[in-house]
């Protein structure tokens, strides 16, 4: 059994799976656990693991459509929360934000951008996990639509360069004190919508062919069962708990980036 193109084609011994197959299996199943338990992070995760081992070009398809597959499959765990008042703000500003990321990425270094993006999720992460250590409360941040709008927008913006669009809703649900509950009913939404535009930009761009389609067959069966295990884990850790959760995928998703 050969592996995917592009791709060195090993077989393991006694015909068993191609250790290719068994990077895809693993890096997904590990990303889509926590993205079920704490609504973010998969492409992150994902791109962190796969990347050492495949080719962007192939794992990028799957990518957006693994994380478009499971924040829909795991929306059920916060419909009664979502309030389209709330989200309309953050959607609008991301959409508007995605055409200015793809700009961007055509005329500018994304190493460099993501390189950032890895130093601010570092940042603020450590930042409120000492917090917590000290058993220090932050004071809960006050804004309005427009702000949340300015959100939407940067990060439809970095969905556009590096497709990883739920950082900055998660720190700012973070930063205004939000029940996990609230939190989950912003960013799991908007990362829906983000990844369903980036999908069609990836379509149009010609970036799904059979190859691709054959590797997100392969991985559904792990995107299933990871999902479905993080959203059972989501639904019994307390709010510190799933605040403890979402700052450490934070720390680890920008030191993916940094390195």
């Amino acid at each position: 059994m050969g592996g995917f193109p592009g791709t060195a084609r090993r077989a393991s011994l006694a015909g068993m799976i191609p250790p290719e197959y068994v990077v895809l299996l693993a890096g997904c199943f590990v990303a889509a656990f926590a993205s079920g338990m704490a609504g973010f992070a998969f492409n992150l995760i994902a791109a962190g693991i796969l990347f050492h081992w495949l080719p962007p070009q192939q794992t990028a398809p799957v990518l957006v459509v693994g994380s478009l597959l499971i924040q829909l499959g795991t929306l059920g765990a916060v419909w009664p929360a979502m309030r389209w008042q709330v989200l309309r703000p953050y959607i609008l500003g991301g959409l508007l934000g995605i055409p200015v990321g793809v700009v961007v990425l055509a005329w500018s270094e994304p190493g460099a951008i993501s390189a950032g993006v890895g130093l601010l999720l570092v940042a603020y992460a450590s930042w409120s996990l000492t917090a917590m250590a000290l058993r220090r409360s932050l004071p809960a941040l006050r804004a309005g639509p427009g702000a949340d709008a300015g959100i939407g927008f940067a990060s439809g913006i970095l969905g556009g360069i590096g497709g990883f669009p739920g950082a900055l809703p998660t720190i700012w649900a973070d930063l205004k004190g939000l029940r996990p509950d609230e939190a989950r009913a912003i960013f799991q939404p908007f990362i829906v919508v983000m990844q369903a535009a980036a999908a069609l930009g990836l379509l149009a761009g010609g970036f799904f062919d059979r190859d691709s389609a054959r590797m997100l067959l392969v991985s559904l069966p792990a995107l299933l069962l990871g999902a479905w295990l993080g959203v059972k884990a989501y639904r019994r850790i307390s709010a510190r708990g799933f605040r403890l959760v979402l700052l450490t995928l934070l720390l680890l998703s920008g030191i993916s980036l940094l390195f």
